[in-house]
């Protein structure tokens, strides 16, 4: 389906506001910055920065890329024959492989992730946004499998695939810190993953096949 002109103007207003946003919160620190003074350095009111974010932490982390429903949604698409463990594992390979911008590979990223780290409502969002993660996969999973109320196995397998999906992140943020680059980062990831991947174990990689 193409995108209409007034979508594509939304988009690009909303992408404006993020960056003049990112900006000013990685010069002055998110505490010290107001939505005020966001909408001033956009050329936007105050209340057209609100109709596109409904907070503050949006402006850093936009719902569509940080979405509660990320590896749900992850495996609900895996293909026939596909696990929902390897689902996540080649998702993951592959933004690795794209140096994907929602990873942070990409140069200059280390002064946002320093900025992140300083802002406790912004680390907050981020352990509630995992937590939200795998909270949705496990239903997923559940749903899938047929599984009742009682077997633990869907959050188990949810539990492991979460924390799968945080390390990438807590490497990542490891080595921004190290004042490492993209390309240095993807190869340990890549490296990071194969190593993961053997030590999952195969029932958790045959766990939740798709049949059809």
């Amino acid at each position: 389906m193409t995108e209409g002109l007034r979508e594509r103007k939304k988009r690009q207003t909303r992408r404006h506001i993020c960056e003049v946003a990112t900006g000013l919160f990685v010069q002055r620190g998110f505490e010290q910055v107001t939505i005020a003074e966001v909408a001033a350095a956009a050329d936007v009111s105050v209340n057209t920065v609100y109709n596109y974010f409904q907070a503050k932490e949006d402006l850093v982390l936009p719902p569509e890329q940080a979405s509660p429903q990320r590896l749900a949604d992850i495996v609900r698409r895996r293909g026939a024959g596909e696990s929902a463990a390897r689902a996540v594992l080649a998702q993951l390979r592959d933004e690795v492989h794209r140096r994907d911008r929602m990873l942070g590979l990409t140069e200059g990223f280390g002064r946002v992730y320093r900025m992140m780290r300083a802002a406790p409502t912004l680390t907050a969002r981020l352990e509630e946004l995992g937590a939200q993660m795998t909270g949705a996969l496990a239903a997923v999973l559940a749903e899938e499998t047929g599984a009742g109320p009682d077997d633990p196995l869907p959050r188990v397998a949810a539990a492991q695939l979460g924390a799968v999906h945080a390390l990438v992140f807590a490497e990542i943020g490891r080595h921004v810190a190290a004042g490492e680059g993209p390309d240095s980062i993807a190869e340990a990831l890549l490296d990071l993953l194969d190593v993961t991947e053997d030590l999952l174990g195969e029932r958790l990689l045959a766990y939740a096949v798709r049949k059809d």
